[in-house]
């Protein structure tokens, strides 16, 4: 909302604000992964489970609903949905917040520093809702039919008992695995926003305005650029997540190592096209999800300042 011409309301509504732009954030990410979600249940697959031959994705799919019910494209849909609303809900929070607190220079630096906040609350985002996402992960392959047979089967009854089984057997580091590939992987909307500053800058240009339908496709483009350009990560980050890599060491060096070494192993069996395996079902999932999710965060939030008599 625009209020710098009066800085008190600014100061009461901080966190209102704030708090508006975090429940959209969560509320159109919620309802865009519930849409696409079985395309998240088959690029996981692909990703985890290296024997499985990657076709298509609608035959994945298919495959999958096939062999263990139509359910089950729908596997671990709850902590999935609850791990992405509390994680975008921190995103969107320090994002805002942190864009409230960083007034831009005299030219307006407004790039660099939209730049800088995304890496900081992506950084935050990743330390404070690992431990979730690393739950979901196990959930959601949990009663998988897998083609590798070194890939064993967990047995949690829910999420809090996902929690208290790791812990007990594993211990608590367990719940912070693939934390160094995410960290890394902030640096996916970083790339995201680069591409998509630099083609809405050439398409409106002389003043030109840009329709919805462009910024939809512009959106669409840069999403698949930095999905494509970090798909072998999150690859890794999957795995590490799913926590059945053997020889997996502790330690800043021994994650590094555990990166290489994953992606080596997969180049060796399958190929430099190995690591893109569920690349397909990401980018669908990825580039639909995004815009549906930007599309419900905006009507959201455009709604909540006009019944509040704020502009947005």
């Amino acid at each position: 909302a625009d209020m710098s011409a009066n800085s008190g309301p600014v100061v009461s509504l901080l966190s209102y604000e704030t708090l508006v732009h975090a429940v959209a954030g969560a509320m159109g990410s919620v309802t865009a992964m519930s849409v696409f979600f079985p395309l998240e249940t088959a690029k996981s697959r692909l990703q985890v489970d290296e024997k499985r031959k990657s076709k298509s994705t609608p035959v994945i799919l298919a495959e999958i609903a096939k062999e263990e019910g139509l359910l089950s494209l729908y596997r671990g849909w709850l902590p999935v949905i609850s791990s992405l609303c509390c994680s975008n809900f921190v995103y969107f929070y320090t994002f805002n917040t942190l864009k409230k607190l960083m007034i831009p220079g005299p030219n307006g630096s407004r790039p660099g520093r939209d730049l800088l906040i995304g890496i900081v609350s992506g950084a935050v985002n990743v330390i404070l809702t690992t431990p979730m996402w690393v739950v979901n992960t196990r959930l959601k392959l949990q009663g998988a039919k897998f083609r590798n047979e070194d890939l064993q089967q967990t047995h949690y009854r829910g999420i809090f008992d996902a929690f208290a089984q790791i812990i007990a057997s594993e211990g608590v580091g367990v719940l912070w695995n693939g934390t160094l590939p995410s960290l890394i992987l902030v640096l996916n909307p970083a790339v995201h926003f680069m591409f998509y500053e630099a083609m809405k800058r050439r398409v409106g240009r002389e003043g030109r305005k840009i329709s919805s339908a462009e910024i939809f496709v512009i959106g669409a483009i840069a999403k698949a650029i930095a999905a494509t350009s970090t798909y072998p990560l999150q690859t890794v980050q999957t795995i590490l997540r799913f926590g059945q890599y053997k020889g997996g060491k502790g330690g800043l060096l021994g994650s590094l190592s555990n990166i290489f070494s994953l992606l080596m192993d997969r180049i060796k069996k399958n190929g430099l096209l190995g690591l893109y395996k569920g690349l397909e079902a990401k980018l669908l999932q990825t580039v639909l999800t995004a815009a549906l999710m930007f599309v419900v965060y905006e009507k959201i939030t455009a709604a909540t300042f006009r019944v509040m008599g704020l502009h947005n």
